[in-house]
């Protein structure tokens, strides 16, 4: 039984930032991304492995992606209403089970349904590690959500690296080696585990009444005016929308610039990933960097500057010599990621009594439809070849300008 000593203690460690968790959260977050990147990073092994098209290699981005994120705001729901923080561990006991059977997939339906074990496992992640971060983050929100979200994004960097130095010369038998990530994610979550029910115990779920940041209008949980709803789903569409059109064009890099590069600059597919590195690299500090200037200068800015300010840069690219290639995929990539944490955040201050559902929007059913823009940036480059296709989502960036149609956010202190 708690003594009131303890549950002052408890009391007070909530309202400070405990970087303890937050740093935890991260990396299984890294390794639970890592996981997801051990997929992207076999594209060619697979095509060359199992024969598959283009469209087949979209086919396994849009099952990745429609199991790991799409799904993430119906589990969101469900643990807004029961949070359960054993399901941490066991959702990374079923990416295991999925990173197992990629290695040892003989045909293309069998690795289509390893790839959803694995998006399963990621769905369930997802929104209960965003509650840990909400728990965790004190007064520091922008802050806290760029560390959990540095750690997705340096697992989903490592794929270029894992292509050239471990799937190439392996093949995909060496996707075996991933489980050591799912062993590691699981012991890593069971120090995290019992603060979290500590959290849930005393706090319970974010409540809903109070001030939104996001759109300077106060919700009542059941008692929300019309105009109020109203502004707030307006605010959430364009949120998603906005995201949902990030996600098409990072699809487009991550998974199809490799070729592009082969195709069209005529270098082998192994040089190729030095620039998807570089990219999604310079994203990890975008990541974090886009988090504390968030906190200091306002969600809504941040995100203008991550969407519109990638414009010139997206549209250069497909023109560029390769020499400068290299430079430009760092600015763009620190740009690009600079607003992803924030846009979770911004979400979550809309809908703070719902902070998993906030989550598995951005970056689950946002973030995840990406998969729908690689499976068709991959069947177009089937007809029309990567040439033109790669010019083509270079236009994407151009739909961030609806950002400007956010509500302002509070002021920051």
């Amino acid at each position: 039984m708690q003594t009131a000593a303890s549950t002052r203690t408890a009391a007070a460690v909530t309202q400070s930032t405990v970087y303890s968790m937050l740093f935890a959260i991260s990396i299984v977050h890294m390794l639970n991304d890592s996981m997801q990147t051990v997929v992207t990073a076999m594209y060619p092994v697979f095509k060359g492995a199992l024969n598959l098209s283009y469209t087949q290699i979209g086919w396994i981005g849009f099952a990745l992606n429609m199991t790991s994120s799409v799904l993430q705001p119906l589990v969101g729901v469900y643990s807004d209403k029961r949070p359960t923080p054993s399901m941490l561990p066991f959702g990374m006991g079923l990416s295991l089970v999925g990173i197992a059977g990629i290695a040892l997939a003989p045909n293309f339906w069998l690795l289509l349904a390893s790839v959803m074990f694995v998006g399963f496992g990621s769905a369930i992640f997802h929104p209960e590690g965003s509650r840990v971060v909400y728990f965790a983050a004190g007064g520091r929100r922008g802050l806290a959500q760029s560390i959990y979200q540095v750690g997705g994004n340096a697992g989903q960097a490592l794929a270029p690296l894992m292509t050239l130095l471990i799937f190439i010369p392996l093949g995909q038998i060496g996707a075996i080696w991933a489980t050591i990530l799912a062993a590691a994610a699981i012991l890593v979550l069971l120090t995290v585990v019992p603060w979290y029910r500590i959290q849930l115990a005393e706090r319970g779920r974010p409540v809903k009444k109070r001030k939104q940041a996001g759109s300077h209008v106060e919700l009542h949980a059941g008692s929300g005016s019309a105009e109020v709803n109203r502004r707030v789903g307006l605010a959430m569409f364009l949120l998603v929308f906005i995201v949902f059109a990030r996600s098409w064009y990072a699809a487009g890099i991550v998974n199809y610039y490799q070729f592009y590069l082969r195709d069209i600059y005529g270098i082998r597919i192994e040089n190729a990933q030095i620039p998807l590195f570089l990219y999604m690299a310079a994203g990890v500090a975008g990541t974090y960097f886009g988090g504390l200037w968030g906190d200091k200068y306002g969600r809504k800015r941040m995100i203008i500057f991550s969407i519109v300010g990638a414009i010139p840069f997206a549209l250069l690219l497909p023109h560029l010599p390769l020499m400068w290639v290299y430079p430009v995929v760092v600015v763009l990539g620190f740009i690009v990621m600079s607003g992803f944490s924030v846009s979770v955040v911004y979400a979550q201050e809309l809908l703070p009594g719902n902070v998993g559902m906030a989550s598995g929007l951005i970056v689950g059913l946002a973030f995840g439809m990406g998969a729908i823009g690689g499976l068709a940036i991959g069947s177009a480059g089937d007809v029309w070849g990567m040439g033109p296709v790669m010019i083509a989502c270079s236009l994407l960036p151009l739909l961030g300008l609806l950002s400007f149609l956010l509500p302002k956010d509070a002021p920051r202190q």
